[in-house]
């Protein structure tokens, strides 16, 4: 069982990687394996690193031999994702969402179908847009036909929306606990609906 998680960033060892990583190794702690994709790092290495709609459906044309072709399988292979973006202006950063229009293929070939998804986003002040990052995250996800970890009613939940980190983040405490609840939620998930992804895959 595996879960990745995307660091939309564009710094590979910021705020929004900090939070990331804890979240990635308490999902280690129960018995999954893991992996952080840089996805800036990914999307540089494009001839056309944002989605143009160039075939529909979409064939993956345009990344076609890359590494991100690679990336897309590794995705589609994926039980959980957990998804971080700083705030830009309230919502999610131009990399993540470079990155998320190229999963168009995955959504036809209903790849993330049944993966279990988890929200973390940093910014600049303790009310600095966190919760609508999150809630764009969780669109993108539902889009993709994903189950979305959330809230659990007591004083170790994730967050109402997700994770939301005040930088630095690695001296935001009450985030970075919340990071580690969401990171074992949703290896949680992820191994109580093992299932449903073994039947997609065995029927896709």
């Amino acid at each position: 069982m595996i879960i990745l998680g995307l660091n939309g960033s564009p710094h590979r060892d910021g705020n929004t990687a900090e939070l990331l990583r804890v979240s990635l190794q308490a999902a280690e702690e129960m018995g999954v394996k893991t992996e952080m994709l840089f996805l800036q790092e990914i999307l540089e290495k494009l001839n056309k690193p944002y989605c143009s709609a160039c075939t529909t459906p979409c064939t993956g044309a345009c990344y076609r031999g890359t590494e991100l072709e690679q990336v897309m399988e590794r995705l589609g292979e994926a039980d959980g994702l957990l998804v971080a973006s700083p705030v830009y202006f309230g919502t999610v950063s131009a990399q993540l969402k470079g990155f998320w229009d190229k999963t168009r293929r995955l959504r036809k070939d209903k790849k993330l179908l049944n993966v279990v998804g988890g929200a973390l986003s940093s910014g600049g002040g303790r009310f600095g847009g966190q919760e609508t990052t999150l809630k764009t995250i969780h669109s993108m996800m539902l889009i993709q036909g994903m189950l979305i970890v959330g809230d659990c009613y007591d004083e170790k939940a994730p967050g109402h929306h997700g994770v939301c980190s005040q930088q630095p983040s690695g001296e935001d405490s009450y985030a970075l606990k919340r990071a580690v609840v969401l990171g074992k939620r949703v290896a949680q998930v992820c191994q109580a609906t093992d299932l449903l992804r073994r039947q997609r895959r065995a029927n896709g």
